[in-house]
């Protein structure tokens, strides 16, 4: 076991990699926690807010980042210094990607429907990371012998031709499948060689005059979502809590009435 850590975790620096991660996770899950308890009025957490001004955490998030980047540069891949900065870089990231919602669309959405891009970004993050860190690379490790540099070379060109599958893939606007086609095998065949999603770049490239092609595609589409969107949804609720509901549209652009008017058909004041 000790020789396995030293030879594929310590040795080709994948150490700080390992810190980064699980600081990473750490990070989003206790902010997740923190800010559920606020919500629910529960726990001695409240939000930061000096002179009025609410302090999103993606404010020490950016910090934190800056600092363990720098760090990570200075300190190179090994030694206290580089676990340091990795664990700092994490947990900063943990807090920025946690509102990446709210900066993509520079509004405070966080519990809104809208914010459930943040704990889909923090998850295919995690994923993405996870992966390289535990997966077969061929890169970092000295003293190969010659059937590891083989199998590696395997390794190199099944990789290579995924990621130009998972390029396909994407293209045909599957983000989910082109992520994971990039580092298991057959995902991203599988999304290389079917329909594509309505909308995106290849459906109006080449189903633009092939009507049975669209009415396919949106069909599929349609069936895939409604199989896996609430399980999806659940998952999401369960790690980042569950969005507010929306108010209804007229509601929101309703003009307010006159003075004494309760609503459209409300009764207005008696001496009017």
């Amino acid at each position: 076991m000790g020789h396995w850590w030293y030879r594929n975790v310590v040795e080709p620096g994948k150490l700080p990699l390992l810190l980064a991660l699980l600081s990473f996770v750490t990070s989003f899950l206790v902010t997740r926690v923190i800010t559920r308890m606020i919500r629910a009025g529960r726990g001695p957490f409240k939000n930061v807010t000096p002179g009025g001004i609410h302090i999103h955490h993606v404010v020490p998030g950016v910090i934190l980042v800056i600092i363990g980047g720098f760090g990570a540069i200075g300190s190179g891949r090994h030694g206290f210094g580089a676990g340091l900065s990795a664990v700092v870089f994490g947990i900063g990231a943990g807090l920025v990607l946690d509102e990446f919602a709210l900066i993509l669309h520079l509004d405070d959405v966080y519990w809104s429907e809208q914010g459930r891009k943040s704990v889909e970004i923090v998850v295919l993050t995690a994923a993405l990371v996870a992966l390289v860190l535990g997966g077969f690379l061929p890169f970092g490790v000295n003293d190969l012998t010659s059937d590891e540099r083989h199998s590696r070379g395997l390794v190199v060109m099944n990789t290579a031709t995924n990621f130009f599958l998972a390029l396909i893939a994407l293209w045909k606007g599957k983000a989910r499948t082109a992520f994971f086609g990039t580092v298991i095998p057959f995902v991203a065949l599988i999304g290389a060689v079917r329909l594509a999603r309505p909308g995106s770049p290849f459906a109006r490239r080449f189903y633009a005059k092939r009507p049975r092609a669209r009415a396919k595609s949106k069909l599929r589409a349609f069936h895939h979502d409604r199989r896996w969107a609430r399980p999806r949804r659940s998952f999401e609720n369960f790690i980042g809590g569950t969005p507010d509901p929306e108010r209804p549209a007229a509601a929101l652009e309703r003009p307010p009435g006159p003075p004494g008017h309760s609503g459209p058909d409300g009764p207005k004041d008696a001496g009017t």
